[in-house]
């Protein structure tokens, strides 16, 4: 039995109505009375609160039957905004998303620099145009959420970035000192894992595994997102699956993603291929045209991806993985040939699956996680944005020139 006094209990009550609220998109009273468990006059307050805020309004519903039509509610999207930020090389990519998780602005802006004390003042002039065009409504530019490709800790400062060779750097802090707005930072995989269990599985205990440069893994233990000690859980890239194997970078040997990433799969199918650093495209052509030397080589590529599932299985128990692979999305009956490689007898899981919000994954996870903290809901479950872009800026921009 939850217990307290009566600002956490009104507190938490409050949160049970928001979560209904969203996850139903419009509904009454008393359908939220059943629902939550909560009485009507407890609704009541509630929702006159979250009148006044204007978090939510109120609509009259249409139907054929005699009576009142029923009053419903519904969050109010546009009351505020918030800002996702992918920070990768060769390009930064912006969402800006409304309350519902509707995302109203994509933007991408392509770097021609690693150099940290120059990305820093773009990623602050951006935030400000954000800030600036959206401070017209209720709430204005809620909060900024940043997803990094590299380890971060509890502190939300950076330990490294392989990408761009950043170490150490704290750049919430950074940004802090010329941006009068809520800053988060985190690792990608981690909003990856957020975002698949908000839009797509709803999951108590998932975890996914980006391929994409290197492995990494976000993971859902109970609905929380799982960091460790420091904050640097989900490293699994660097689990050692072949002793006295190929040279990491991380100073180790026989690391999985030496075996199964992508970058690694682009790497040696060049060698094989004799074609250097062939591109995503035409991996994609040669699997759609059964190309024997792209088969045969995914097939063992396949059989190490799948040890390392094995052994996450094992580990974690988890209800679904998702696959986060552009390349692996089109190889056919990947997740199948995927299963025949799990022959352990102890190996538990619900579903293995592929990835759907693909490179979009860590951006709506920092848009979702940010709704989430600002409404106070932690069960949060969103439909799946629309693609849309800046209907003034349609295109990539190209990469800033600062001097």
């Amino acid at each position: 039995m939850v217990t307290g006094d009566g600002a956490y209990i009104k507190k938490l009550n409050r949160s049970l109505i928001l979560q209904e609220i969203i996850k139903n998109k419009m509904i009454s009273r008393a359908e939220l009375s059943k629902k939550t468990g909560l009485n009507k006059a407890t609704i009541s307050v509630q929702v006159a609160d979250l009148l006044d805020e204007k978090l939510i309004y109120e609509t009259r519903q249409e139907h054929n039957s005699i009576g009142r039509r029923p009053i419903m509610l519904s969050i109010s999207g546009d009351a505020g905004y918030v800002l996702g930020i992918d920070l990768d090389t060769p390009n930064i990519q912006f969402a800006v998303s409304n309350l519902n998780g509707k995302s109203v602005e994509q933007t991408t802006v392509g770097l021609d620099t690693k150099d940290y004390h120059t990305i820093i003042p773009l990623l602050i002039k951006y935030i400000k145009e954000f800030k600036e065009k959206y401070s017209n409504c209720s709430y204005g530019l809620i909060s900024t959420n940043i997803a990094i490709h590299g380890t971060v800790n509890k502190e939300e400062k950076i330990i490294f970035v392989p990408k761009l060779k950043w170490s150490n750097k704290d750049i919430k802090a950074d940004l802090s000192k010329e941006l009068d707005i809520e800053i988060s930072i985190e690792n990608n995989a981690n909003l990856s894992a957020y975002a698949e269990k908000v839009y797509n599985h709803q999951s108590d205990n998932l975890l996914t595994l980006i391929l994409t440069s290197g492995i990494g893994a976000g993971i859902m233990i109970d609905s929380q997102l799982h960091k460790g000690y420091h904050g640097l859980a989900g490293e699994m890239g660097h689990m050692i699956i072949a002793p006295e194997g190929k040279p990491c970078a991380c100073g180790n040997h026989g690391c999985w993603e030496r075996y199964a990433s992508e970058p690694t799969l682009i790497e040696e199918l060049s060698d094989l291929l004799q074609k250097p650093n062939v591109a995503y495209e035409e991996i994609k052509n040669r699997i759609a045209n059964q190309d024997p030397t792209t088969y045969e080589y995914l097939k063992q590529f396949i059989r190490y991806l799948s040890i390392g599932i094995n052994n996450i299985i094992n580990l974690y128990n988890p209800e679904t993985i998702v696959l986060n692979s552009e390349i692996l999305k089109v190889y056919p009956n990947v997740i199948d040939e995927i299963k025949s490689n799990l022959k352990s007898s102890v190996s538990e899981y619900r579903e293995i699956v592929i990835s759907e919000l693909g490179n979009k994954s860590g951006l709506m996870g920092a848009c979702a996680l940010a709704i989430s903290r600002f409404l106070d809901v932690s069960d949060l479950i969103l439909p799946v944005p629309e693609e849309q872009t800046d209907k003034n800026d349609t295109r990539t921009k190209k990469p800033e020139t600062i001097c």
